[in-house]
């Protein structure tokens, strides 16, 4: 049996060869981007052979190029996201909690309308028809009559619909008790359209109700229209207060005295609402304090003025009359604003941290029987 003779010394081993032609091709065929995968195979192939000379060496292997990887897309947990997009806010309401909630803007102001409606034409209805007399004079059984149909108007307004809107049916009341601390200012102008729109519908229902004859009937001079018929109504001074006409303009209130005496009356008749709804007070005849004392100044002021205490009165008395009511407007709606803020002023002044609590108007109230999470998102 031959032996294989041993390797010359020096002389390059047949595997190494191989192996370093095999790298040298690799080299020169790779691009440059995979030298380094070709020096790797290199360095694998020509270890095993100094190691093992008689192992059989395998093939080189050579590195296909791979696609640059696409731009990763960051994922961010929805968590996360939520948390950089919205500040949360979180609260807990402890068990025996009272919420207080009220009614709405839009229920609110429905009860003003209605309860305005109803005042003005209980009042300037009784004042159409309760007397003939009461054009001339403004006294005796008519004013008495409308006196009482103002306050129980607007006592029964108040019982009715007072606990929804607090009862005001008069842009003076609602002045006062915004400056006195009892309403919100920012329900003050919507008050006052309500109040201004119900009254305005009161009157026109009864301007079309006016018999096409009555006008000339009860007048003096046997001529007469449904404004005329109307302005009987009006509030005014001078000339046009009722004491002036009855007189034929020989006793006239000044516009001095009639602003006196406006202020005063309306200021005294806040004065009282503010007192007899005060959660302090404790009164449960409220709305028929406020009907009655209504009734007694009228009774004062309506010779003077025709009383009234009411610019949407008023207003809506003016709308259908002649007019010199529209001429002597403004000074229906400065005396009683005049008022009411007086009242709410002193009211303030007194009155230790007046509540919010808008008159008549009730809060539903619910007490919480266990603890409550409250959780608010707000965009950031």
């Amino acid at each position: 049996m031959s032996q294989t003779p041993d390797p010359v010394a020096g002389s390059p081993e047949p595997e190494e060869v191989t192996a370093a032609a095999a790298a040298d091709a690799t080299a020169s065929d790779a691009p440059a981007s995979d030298a380094t995968a070709a020096d790797a195979t290199n360095a694998d192939s020509a270890a095993p052979a100094a190691t093992q000379p008689d192992a059989t060496p395998e093939p080189p292997t050579f590195a296909k190029p791979e696609a640059a990887p696409a731009a990763a897309t960051p994922v961010v947990d929805d968590e996360e996201a939520d948390v950089t997009v919205e500040e949360i806010d979180a609260y807990v309401v402890p068990a025996g909690t009272a919420i207080v909630t009220g009614p709405s803007l839009v229920a609110r102001l429905g009860a003003e309308v209605f309860g305005t409606f109803f005042l003005v034409l209980a009042g300037l209805g009784v004042a159409l028809y309760a007397s003939s007399t009461f054009a001339a004079t403004g006294g005796g059984t008519g004013g008495l009559g409308v006196a009482l149909a103002f306050g129980i108007a607007v006592a029964g307004g108040a019982a009715a619909v007072g606990y929804v809107s607090g009862g005001h049916f008069n842009p003076a009341v609602t002045f006062g008790a915004a400056l006195a601390g009892r309403t919100s200012w920012r329900d003050v102008v919507p008050y006052w359209l309500a109040q201004l729109v119900g009254g305005a519908i009161a009157a026109a229902v009864l301007f079309i109700s006016v018999p096409a004859k009555l006008p000339a009937a009860v007048a003096q001079d046997g001529k007469g229209s449904a404004r005329s018929f109307f302005s009987a109504v009006a509030n005014g001074f001078g000339e046009h207060s009722p004491l002036g006409v009855g007189s034929q303009g020989a006793v006239q209130f000044s516009l001095l005295q009639a602003l006196l005496i406006e202020a005063v009356v309306t200021a005294v008749f806040v004065g009282v609402i503010l007192g007899v709804t005060d959660r302090r007070s404790k009164s449960v005849v409220g709305p028929f304090a406020i009907g009655l004392t209504l009734a007694v100044l009228i009774l004062i002021a309506m010779p003077v003025t025709n009383a009234s205490l009411n610019p949407a009165r008023s207003t809506a008395a003016a709308i259908f009359s002649e007019g010199w009511a529209f001429k002597q407007l403004w000074l229906f709606w400065v005396a009683p604003l005049l008022g009411g803020a007086i009242a709410g002023l002193i009211y303030r002044a007194f009155a230790a941290e007046p509540a919010d609590d808008n008159l008549l108007g009730e809060d539903d109230v619910y007490v919480t029987d266990e603890d409550v999470l409250v959780v608010e998102e707000r965009q950031a």
